[in-house]
């Protein structure tokens, strides 16, 4: 699958990282749950990456979390 070229490659990469909302190191706040921050951050895979927690309910406000975006391969014409 053909995306762009190289130029437009760059600017779909650097879009992306404008889109981020989460920083790839995440702070849970008060209220937070693995489910908000998931969908928050589009990590589906925080309870796998974060090994630490051992139980989607041992989330707690100050508690560090690693978030990892789904990267789209980009293919150039």
């Amino acid at each position: 699958m053909k995306c762009c070229s190289f130029s437009e490659a760059r600017n779909l990469r650097e879009d992306n990282q404008q889109l981020r909302l989460c920083d790839e190191i995440h702070i849970v706040r008060e209220g937070e749950t693995l489910q908000t921050i998931s969908d928050k951050c589009d990590d589906p895979f925080i309870l796998i990456e974060n090994t630490h927690i051992n139980d989607a309910d041992d989330v707690y406000p100050g508690l560090v979390l690693k978030i990892t975006y789904r990267k789209l391969p980009i293919m150039f014409n």
